[in-house]
């Protein structure tokens, strides 16, 4: 932005003097933190590696690089911006333009709105299917920085994704009220990281997809890590014979949640009965937990469900898990109830990403923009993870982007550098210096 005159607006102030303010203040950046995510980008290699994915749609001279533009869309999902239109302003903006290649002063601006929907509609099946391999391969690196993992739980689940207008796959769905997408996302259950994203047509039902996702995140991790224990946990919207079958199958371990139906009401009845008596003896809440074994109409055998009974002053509550652990029925349960943590995962993914802003037309264009999403998560993630391991609480991803990215600063092109001027009361000092010690930053 230029430093000429611009309007003003006037405020009145507790002091002698009046305030004006006008966005005359030349090249200033109001994400200052750009710099970290370019630092963690340029260390996983996750931008460039998915620009490589993208088919080339031009033919004419003067165009923005691949890696530019991936780039550009990334961080400004990451920094809060998710609609593209956002980049008809942030194209200028300093900082934003250096971490995509581009000096401030004499390098040129960065994509527009046009340019950035036309790479997001130029995506295919196939570049799709390139960044979510490129994904998981990331996982997997990540995941065996320790050394290879002697055990791998997966966290499937299904959420909804709002959609409005005539977009291809948008359908109305009776549980969520309203018309959606329907993505499939699988989370690492031991580490929190996002392994995959897929999204699905709003009347796909909750397991579709799940079975054929399975056996290639099975087969990648074995491939990988000879002889690792995989196991599966999800809720009772992936409870289908085909899930269990081939988990069987395969030797993999699934604790899934059933659907709760007469049969397994009668099932549960003496137990229930005695935890609403021992709740009317102690005025507490009374869990009691058992177990049988229990045979759906739709299965071929008989497999061993855990149930809770659950008596308190607002009610009785009764629940019910298939599963091929031989844990005792409390911890069992308890297990299967610790996989709420990935409802937090999900919440920084589609809430604090913003990754339920879908609004292309094509079902393809916005399943690659879901995956953008998935980048952004991953590089905000990963400079969580540095955090933590610096000593510092962990933060919902908003709250990260709060206290990490959102600094205002002046950037300045000098003849040999160029110097960003930070604001000097920011709160989130602390944090640049534990990143400066994770990423081995050189002090002048």
């Amino acid at each position: 932005m230029s430093d000429c005159a611009t309007p003003t607006v006037r405020f009145e102030s507790p002091t002698p003097l009046a305030l004006e303010a006008a966005f005359d203040g030349g090249r200033i950046t109001s994400d200052g933190g750009l710099l970290w995510l370019y630092r963690v980008d340029s260390e996983m290699g996750l931008c460039d590696a998915i620009s490589e994915c993208m088919p080339e749609w031009r033919n004419r001279r003067g165009r923005h690089p691949l890696c530019s533009l991936v780039r550009q869309r990334v961080f400004q999902i990451a920094c809060g911006y998710e609609d593209q239109n956002d980049s008809d302003t942030l194209r200028e903006d300093p900082l934003l333009k250096m971490v995509c290649g581009s000096l401030l002063e004499s390098g040129q601006d960065l994509a527009s709105q046009p340019t950035i929907s036309r790479m997001e509609n130029k995506a295919t099946i196939r570049s799709c299917y390139q960044i979510a391999k490129v994904l998981f391969d990331l996982y997997v690196s990540q995941r065996e920085k320790d050394g290879a993992p002697e055990r791998v739980l997966l966290d499937f689940d299904s959420t909804d994704d709002p959609t409005h207008g005539e977009q291809e796959g948008s359908y109305y769905h009776g549980y969520y009220g309203q018309h959606i997408y329907h993505p499939l996302l699988v989370f690492d259950g031991h580490s929190g990281h996002l392994i995959t994203a897929l999204l699905r047509a709003g009347n796909t039902h909750a397991s579709n997809s799940s079975v054929a996702i399975l056996k290639r995140i099975v087969g990648a991790l074995r491939q990988r890590w000879p002889g690792v224990a995989i196991e599966i946990r999800a809720d009772g919207g992936f409870a289908v014979p085909a899930l269990y079958e081939y988990c069987e199958r395969e030797g993999i371990t699934y604790t899934i949640a059933l659907i709760t139906n007469e049969r397994l009401k009668e099932m549960g009845k003496d137990l229930l009965e005695e935890a609403s008596q021992e709740h009317q003896r102690t005025a507490q809440k009374a869990r009691l937990f058992g177990e049988d074994l229990y045979g759906a109409a739709s299965w071929e055998k008989e497999r061993r469900v855990i149930y809770k009974a659950e008596a308190m002053e607002q009610g009785t509550n009764r629940r019910f898990v298939v599963s091929t652990r031989g844990d005792a029925p409390k911890e069992l349960y308890e297990f299967y109830a610790r996989r709420g943590q990935s409802e937090n995962w999900i919440k920084d993914f589609k809430v604090h990403m913003k990754a339920d802003r879908l609004s292309c037309r094509r079902f393809i264009a916005n399943q690659f923009r879901l995956l953008l999403h998935a980048c952004a998560y991953w590089l905000m993630d990963a400079l969580r993870r540095k955090l933590v391991r610096g000593g510092v609480h962990r933060m919902q991803l908003d709250s990260l982007r709060l206290r990490l990215i959102k600094i205002g600063g002046r950037v300045k092109e000098l003849l040999t550098k160029v110097r960003l001027h930070l604001a000097w009361g920011h709160p989130g000092q602390d944090l640049w210096r534990v990143l400066s010690g994770a990423f081995g930053a050189v002090h002048e």
